[in-house]
């Protein structure tokens, strides 16, 4: 079921591509996924391909979702290009499945008679964008006249690619290997990654890149604090990782949020464990979990040479009980909780 999402995903995005290549664009998009960064990027590549520059106040038409009526929007669609062969309308969060019924019959209707010289794309930006299989007109006119394009994160060797390419853009190099580096960091979104490039190309002195440069200014992603919390706690830097818990906790983290990213990361270690004690490999254990390359299998792996089958087994055992404590028992000090747990798993290492 995931697989054949998968593919129909990487169909349309690469029947998008193709279509602005030749210019033969279909009239109707839903543009959602948490990938804005392409979004936005492809948003700007389909106005420049049919709008001519100048002219965008005539025939670029940006719209607001909420409380948009199919009328108003029937009206947008239809008003005929001023001196040129194309018009775009977007419309931002507009849920066409939470319309009433008499809109929706509308919406269908446009969809049937919609008129070629204009691009309509409905785009997902804060409401997320969900089917209702139970509307069968509506999913019918959508399956007939919209082509829904679906923006997720990029693989590795394409991620890669861009990474160098944006510190190209600055003035750096980057090996794969720190790439690597970032990609576990900061994360894979290339909506988080630009911040974090531009900042550490304007820090770096030397024209590589180091993984010192990347730790020296860059703001890590939630799973990566944590695994730098655990993964001292197994080194025995027992402070180190107590700090890395304090620093969430002033960022104002919920600790439940802290406890589930705990959570899978003892998950992981434990796994990483049974890899070592049963001869496997890091790339079993990338394979396993479904990482995109094997440094975070790697990383895991060397942490889990510190720490022994029955300490993995119990820390994961205690965090799932302090996970049902946390969630079931009324006024508990999740945060003095949380600190509790440290030096549990610290006392037992």
């Amino acid at each position: 079921m995931a697989a054949r999402k998968a593919e129909k995903s990487t169909a349309a995005y690469d029947r998008l591509r193709a279509a602005l290549k030749t210019g033969q664009l279909d009239n109707v998009y839903i543009f959602y996924g948490e990938e804005t960064y392409l979004r936005e990027r492809y948003l700007e590549e389909i106005r420049e391909k049919l709008i001519p520059a100048g002219f965008e106040d005539f025939n670029f038409h940006r719209l607001s979702g909420k409380n948009l009526t199919v009328e108003e929007l029937s009206e947008t669609v239809e008003a005929m290009p001023m001196m040129a062969e194309h018009t775009l309308v977007t419309v931002t969060d507009m849920d066409v499945f939470k319309l009433e019924e008499s809109q929706r019959t509308a919406l269908i209707a446009l969809l049937d008679d919609f008129p070629e010289y204009c691009t309509l794309i409905f785009v997902y930006d804060i409401v997320a964008y969900k089917r209702d299989g139970k509307m069968k007109k509506l999913t019918a006119a959508l399956d007939r006249s919209v082509q829904e394009v679906e923006f997720t994160q990029q693989d590795r060797d394409q991620l890669l690619r861009w990474v160098r390419r944006r510190f190209a853009a600055v003035g750096h190099d980057i090996d794969s290997a720190t790439a690597d580096h970032l990609l576990f960091t900061c994360g894979t979104l290339m909506t988080d990654l630009v911040p974090e490039i531009e900042k550490i190309g304007a820090y770096a002195k030397g024209q590589n890149v180091t993984i010192a440069d990347i730790n020296a200014v860059a703001d890590p992603v939630l799973d990566a604090k944590i695994f730098d919390m655990t993964n001292k706690i197994t080194a025995g830097e027992y402070d180190d990782a107590a700090c890395v818990l304090g620093d969430l906790l002033r960022m104002q983290t919920e600790p439940i949020a802290i406890l589930a990213a705990i959570g899978k990361e003892l998950r992981r270690l434990y796994t990483a464990r049974m890899a070592l004690d049963a001869g496997k490999d890091r790339f079993w254990l990338k394979q396993l979990w479904n990482m995109r390359s094997d440094y975070p299998a790697k990383l895991l792996m060397q942490a889990a040479r510190r720490v022994d089958h029955n300490w993995c087994r119990r820390a994961v055992k205690q965090c799932q009980v302090l996970d049902r404590r946390m969630k079931s028992e009324k006024n508990i000090n999740s945060e003095a909780e949380l600190k509790l747990f440290l030096m549990e798993l610290a006392g037992s290492r």
